[in-house]
């Protein structure tokens, strides 16, 4: 009995230690795995966010983030999965972490290049501002310049045409010596200050033409206003009266003849049929000539 005693704790003895030490093996195993898993998780979290970072980054810089847009999709299917699952893979996940690292450095190539055409882009925008800057600033140097030319053009050009109106003045025709008589039914001629109504039937004007050498030797049109006392133009449409321009103004006229200027004091005379009686008053005569006023005088009827 002592001896079956015996080898009966002794083989206790040995399943006892055997049994204890298969146990801490198992534990340790356990505790290995734990401990992957939770580097397998941790890890696949520490990707995501550098994942989202990253995906941030590009995006700031301005380049293309649909391939990772697609790997953060199946990172997140991955962690999913991961954690769902109740077999212990992480050699599995493992290798996908690899992939993934992977991936993210080359990210890591794209957005350093990203950075450099962006610093180069900056450089390339702070050279067109300066260069921008100074066009406008040419721009404006260009546009007071060209309102100092137009200031100039229009100074020289009322300038011209002062100059021009002074010598279109200057050559113009002068009426010397101007008269005004008086002609009756039975043609005989008058030369006086005054003059009875009924004894006027016609206006005769003589004047002469002095020498201008500026003139032109042509064709002139000379043009006869007859003022009444009220300063209304004596005009009759049925003997050839009409209109012509005054400084750019329209201006009836009271008779109109062309003379053949010979600039040689030619003397000239202008005969006007009143189809009416003139009214008592004082009468004022104008002559015109290519837009001038070239002469005048007055007479009086009783």
């Amino acid at each position: 009995m002592v001896v079956v005693l015996g080898l009966a704790t002794a083989m206790f003895g040995y399943l006892f230690t055997t049994q204890k030490s298969e146990l801490t093996q198992q534990e340790s195993l356990v505790v290995q795995k734990a401990r992957e898993l939770a580097t397998t998780k941790t890890t696949l979290d520490s990707i995501s966010t550098v994942l989202d970072s990253k995906i941030a980054e590009i995006e700031r810089l301005g380049g293309d983030v649909s391939e990772l847009t697609k790997v953060k999709e199946q990172l997140e299917a991955d962690k999913l999965a991961f954690s769902r699952s109740k077999k212990v893979e992480t050699g599995k996940y493992l290798a996908k972490i690899k992939e993934y690292e992977k991936f993210l450095v080359e990210k890591d190539e794209v957005i350093a290049q990203l950075r450099l055409e962006n610093e180069h882009l900056v450089a390339s925008n702070d050279s067109l501002s300066t260069h921008v800057g100074s066009l406008t600033s040419e721009r404006e140097r260009l546009v007071q310049r060209q309102a100092e030319l137009s200031d100039s053009v229009v100074t020289f050009t009322a300038a011209n045409k002062e100059l021009s109106d002074k010598v279109s003045l200057a050559a113009s025709l002068k009426a010397a010596n101007l008269k005004v008589l008086t002609v009756n039914s039975r043609g005989k001629v008058k030369d006086k200050e005054e003059y009875k109504a009924k004894k006027v039937d016609k206006l005769k004007l003589t004047f002469t033409l002095p020498e201008n050498a500026l003139t032109a030797q042509e064709s002139k049109d000379i043009y006869v206003r007859v003022l009444d006392p009220q300063g209304a133009v004596v005009a009759d449409d049925a003997t050839g009266s009409g209109e012509f321009e005054i400084n750019g103004s329209p201006s009836k006229f009271t008779a109109r003849e062309s003379v053949a200027y010979q600039n040689n004091n030619q003397k000239v005379e202008m005969l006007y049929d009143n189809a009416a009686q003139f009214r008592p008053g004082k009468y004022n005569v104008e002559l015109y000539a290519e837009g001038y006023k070239i002469g005048g005088t007055n007479f009086t009827i009783k």
